[in-house]
């Protein structure tokens, strides 16, 4: 595996779009499961929040970790160190 610049900016610049999709994803996650769960008592919306809670990492988790990957892929194969090759 090498480690190029181009491939570096790609891993950023994904990891960017990933941040700036995240903030719109939540919002609607959020807006969703607080309107599907209607008026709960106090303890059943601790409960709520804290799946709300998990499920906010969870999708900041796969959105980072997919979109740097794309980006840092994309950015080695436009500007890396060429064709590819394999090593053994």
């Amino acid at each position: 595996m090498e480690f190029s610049l181009p491939a570096w900016l790609g891993g950023l610049a994904g990891t960017l779009i990933a941040v700036a999709i995240y903030v719109p994803t939540i919002r609607i996650v959020d807006r969703s499961l607080r309107a599907q769960s209607g008026t709960l008592g106090e303890e059943d919306r601790a409960a709520l929040d804290e799946k709300i809670s998990v499920l906010r990492r969870v999708i900041l988790g796969v959105d980072i970790a997919v979109l740097a990957t794309i980006g840092y892929l994309l950015g080695n194969a436009i500007g890396g160190s060429g064709a590819p090759h394999a090593q053994f």
